[in-house]
């Protein structure tokens, strides 16, 4: 046969399964994931929900956006659920059943005088207390008298859990189970309209708030009674709360012992009966302890029945005077394991409950669900441990899971199940990772679990082992959009809190940064505007440190949410943030390393080497509103006007002083503007910016007085060296220097210039050499008027030309008649 294709009767995969193999088969659990095993591609669980009038979308990569719903899609009123809903809600929301055998159900006794009292209160629309010590059997109470509550008002029974529930919580939660409004929360205005009409009976159990908080609860529901069962260490309820009181107190010694021997399912011997009275006189007559008692003396009945059974390899006959020996006499516990029987009951249970109570311990009390049990203990049929457990009253129930019960952690902490807390909280952490980020576990499943998850993170944070606080941080990430979907906003505020404290620790910026911002989202959504605006600006500066520009975008539309609710006005900078925020009427500044735009006017560049520099205005002052945006409009505008202006007077400065040298001189005698300077120039004493003082006789010096050469730089001539077209006194026109020595470069070694001047006006020619109106004055040579580009070699008396600039704009770069007249 092919061994691919096996037939229908080959190997036992026949079609008839009536054999021993296909009879019987073990119930399979419950996956962690349905799609485990499968190739999925790994996709980003965005959620949309309504918050109030907002938008909310839970964004696990960059952060949560949050904006206004567009008109039309606020929804409306909500409707309410069927009694047929309101019973499958109960249901599911109801502790899952442990595997394994039934456990007996207890009855309850000697409660009949209270039952019918807090049924009685209830009907008359009265708000009642039940207290009582920790393991009185207030839970055994609460579900008899909502069964018999069940008509009394029209949306029926609620059953809500209050264990590290605030009032906030436990109003929303109440919302949930009467209204069908799925992915919508009601702002607080519209969840108070909402809630003020329902009329139902709502039981709280293991509730942990009072006082005020309390109050909150019963002002915001006037037409629901409720059933209320505070944990012995919650507050009390403030004086006008007009609450009834119902105490419960411990079973008598009879009703104890036959509470015993229904979980015993036999009658007590004289001895057994004897040590639970003694029992009754220390435990004060508290049912749990009678519970955990019967369970006690089962296992010894175990364990002496696996003593009594023979073995079938032993041979009668082998034994002394043809008689089996007596099994050794298992003795009673004492009355301390009696009173706090949980290490004596864990010891004799299997190994896969052992550990399961260990994980139970390090996180808090907290019994992960059992189909996390198999991957976290190790065994396959680690599931069958919650039966065990349950079955010996070690654990007690809380909303829709298990929890040790009452007093049982601290016994297993004092016989060492602590030890090595840190290491099972961090395999568990670990492995809620893994689990609430898998794209097939929807939110609901893991705010389910939202308790034993925030205990795995609290046990681990502070904490000094290396890469602790990373586990936390990844735990946090993923399992916080889950409980932001699931509308579970407490454990949502719990998770971010913790993860960015971890971060913190961690060092990871970025995840704090992210943990900043999903919490100025929540603050935003609860009407917090100061912490929301807090939140976000530290998640802003981080991201712009960053360069995240999703998240920082994300952040910004958010804090101009706050800015518009609080009614500020959008400040235009953030703290640690490289990239302002622009106001409306100004454009926004690139950030570092992107050149800026081009200015609306062309820098004017000037011989005077004047600089047009932009002034940074100051921001607007945010307390003033729309008024200083609209000033510092006005200063762009002025400053544009004054710019404007100034290159205007700039230009008319350069040409009137570009044409002030062309006209006739007033003693008829035009000069040259080409001049050089003497080497030893220096030496003088005189600045370039001083006017030297004329000779003796009277006529003004040329020292000093810049002019341009035919390069369009700016010469000034040195007293005692004669210029281009002068003569000096006692010298012909013949012995004058010849222009052709001036050059528009300086020699080797000497500095280049750095500076550079205004171009030649039309007005000027490329030889501004004139020819003196004298008759009587030599005409120049033709040599005189030509101009070389090579630098001079030889000692002439016209040096290298030294290149100035003038000190300001208004300066005039022409020589004036006076200045440079001859004597």
């Amino acid at each position: 046969m092919d061994p691919t294709k096996r037939g229908p009767g080959e190997y036992g995969h026949g079609d008839d399964r009536s054999g021993d193999d296909g009879g019987r088969r073990r119930q399979p659990r419950d996956p962690l994931t349905p799609d485990f095993g499968h190739q999925t591609p790994q996709k980003s669980r965005t959620v949309q929900l309504i918050s109030g009038d907002f938008l909310l979308t839970v964004n696990p990569v960059d952060g949560s956006e949050i904006e206004p719903c567009r008109p039309g899609e606020q929804p409306g009123t909500p409707a309410r659920h069927t009694a047929a809903r309101r019973v499958e809600r109960e249901r599911a929301a109801a502790p899952p059943v442990p595997p394994g055998p039934p456990a007996p159900q207890m009855p309850l006794l000697e409660r009949e005088e209270e039952r019918e009292k807090l049924v009685r209160l209830l009907a008359r629309g009265r708000s009642v207390r039940l207290t009582g010590p920790a393991g009185s059997g207030r839970t055994a109470l609460l579900d008899a008298v909502a069964a018999d509550c069940a008509d009394l008002a029209p949306d029926g029974i609620v059953r809500l859990s209050g264990h590290k529930r605030t009032a906030g919580e436990l109003l929303y939660g109440l919302f949930e189970a009467v209204h069908d409004a799925p992915l919508h929360r009601p702002g607080p205005e519209d969840l108070r309209t909402l809630l003020n009409g329902i009329g139902a009976v709502v039981v709280i159990d293991d509730l942990e708030i009072g006082g005020s908080q309390l109050q909150e609860l019963l002002d915001a529901t006037p037409e629901c009674a409720f059933l209320l069962a505070p944990a012995p260490e919650a507050p009390a309820p403030e004086a006008e709360a007009n609450l009834d009181e119902v105490p419960l107190t411990g079973l008598g010694r009879s009703t104890s012992i036959e509470l015993m021997e229904h979980v015993l399912e036999r009658p007590l011997t004289d001895e057994e009966a004897n040590w639970a009275g003694d029992l009754w006189f220390e435990s004060e007559g508290l049912p749990l302890r009678f519970v955990q008692a019967g369970a006690l003396l089962r296992s010894h009945d175990d364990m002496r029945a696996g003593q009594e059974e023979p073995d079938p390899d032993d041979d009668p006959d082998d034994a002394p005077f043809g008689r089996r020996p007596e099994p050794a006499a298992v003795p009673l516990p004492s009355l301390g394991e009696g009173a706090a029987p949980a290490p004596l009951i864990a010891s004799r249970l299997s190994e896969a409950a052992r550990e399961t109570l260990r994980f139970a311990v390090a996180l808090g009390g907290e019994v992960p669900h059992q189909a996390h049990l198999p991957a976290l203990v190790g065994d396959t049929h680690a599931d069958a441990a919650l039966g065990e457990l349950a079955g010996h009253a070690l654990l007690s129930p809380a909303g829709p899971r298990y929890r040790l019960a009452a007093g049982v952690l601290a016994q297993l902490e004092a016989s060492g199940y602590g030890d090595g807390a840190e290491e099972y909280a961090r395999s568990a952490a670990q492995h809620y990772t893994w689990w609430a980020g898998h794209p097939s576990v929807t939110p609901g499943r893991v705010a389910a679990e939202a308790d034993a998850i925030l205990a795995s993170m609290a046990r681990l944070v502070p904490g000094d082992t290396p890469g602790q606080a990373s586990v936390v941080v990844l735990l946090a990430r993923s399992a916080a959009p889950a409980f932001a979907a699931a509308m579970r906003w407490g454990a949502w505020e719990k998770s971010l809190r913790t993860g960015q404290e971890a971060a913190r620790i961690a060092g990871e910026v970025a995840e704090e940064a992210y943990f900043h911002h999903e919490l100025g989202v929540l603050a935003l959504c609860n009407g917090q505007l100061d912490r929301a605006r807090a939140e976000l600006e530290t998640a802003i500066g981080m991201r712009g440190a960053l360069a995240d520009k999703p998240g920082a975008v994300a952040g910004r539309r958010a804090l101009a949410l706050v800015a518009d609710r609080s009614g500020d006005p959008l400040p235009t900078t953030l703290a640690g943030d490289d990239i302002p925020l622009a106001p409306r009427d100004e454009p926004a500044a690139p950030p570092r390393g992107v050149p800026p735009a081009a200015p609306l006017f062309p820098r004017v560049t000037e011989t005077s080497a004047t600089l047009i520099a932009r002034q940074d205005l100051p921001p607007a002052n945010p307390s003033k509103g729309p008024a200083g945006v609209l000033k510092g409009a006005r200063r762009n505008l002025v400053a544009v006007g004054a710019g404007a202006l100034l290159a205007a007077v700039l230009g008319t400065v350069v040409t009137l002083g570009a044409t002030s040298g062309s006209g006739d001189d007033p003693e008829g005698q035009n000069v040259t503007t080409e001049r050089s300077a003497s080497e030893d120039g220096a030496d003088d004493g005189y600045t370039e910016d001083e006017p030297a003082a004329g000779p003796a006789t009277g006529a003004p010096s040329t020292a000093g007085t810049p002019s341009p050469g035919p390069s369009g730089t700016a010469g000034p001539s040195t007293s005692g060296t004669p210029s281009a077209g002068t003569s000096a006194p006692g010298t012909s026109p013949s012995e004058t220097p010849s222009e052709g020595a001036t050059t528009s470069r300086p020699p080797h070694g000497s500095p280049s210039p750095t500076q550079t001047t205004r171009p030649p006006t039309p007005s000027e020619s490329d030889t501004p050499t004139v020819t003196p109106t004298d008759p009587e004055s030599p005409s120049p040579t033709p040599s005189e008027t030509e101009t070389t580009t090579e630098p001079s070699t030889s000692d002439s008396a016209s040096g290298p030309t030294a290149t100035v600039t003038a000190s300001s704009a208004t300066q005039d770069t022409t020589a004036s008649p006076t200045d440079t007249a001859t004597a």
